[in-house]
């Protein structure tokens, strides 16, 4: 039932997309084209792929009030190291030269 369910959205996404497609992007650049409904579902699950990922259930809303818990618990102090850490998350460390 639930397959029946998910296919049942996954077509109604897909003349949405198709729809939205049509009416705005040829308006919006000229030189583009219309989608049929197929490419519209490609792109749908394009999109699902590049942006959305496939990781399975999101975290329900008692694994965000935990974590909003945790939050608030944290002393001030805490939360600036927290800031300080996430600030450097993309950052390689770096290396110290004295030693080599």
């Amino acid at each position: 039932m639930k397959g029946l369910f998910v296919l049942a959205c996954a077509a109604v996404l897909g003349a949405i997309v198709m729809l939205l497609w049509n009416c705005l992007i040829p308006a919006i650049f000229p030189g583009a084209n219309a989608v049929t409904y197929w490419q519209a579902l490609g792109l749908l699950v394009l999109c699902r792929i590049l942006f959305g990922g496939f990781h399975g259930r999101h975290r329900d809303w008692h694994e965000r009030r935990e974590q909003w818990q945790r939050w608030q618990a944290m002393t001030p102090e805490e939360r600036a190291a927290f800031f300080k850490k996430r600030a450097n998350f993309c950052r390689p460390e770096p290396h110290d030269t004295k030693d080599e």
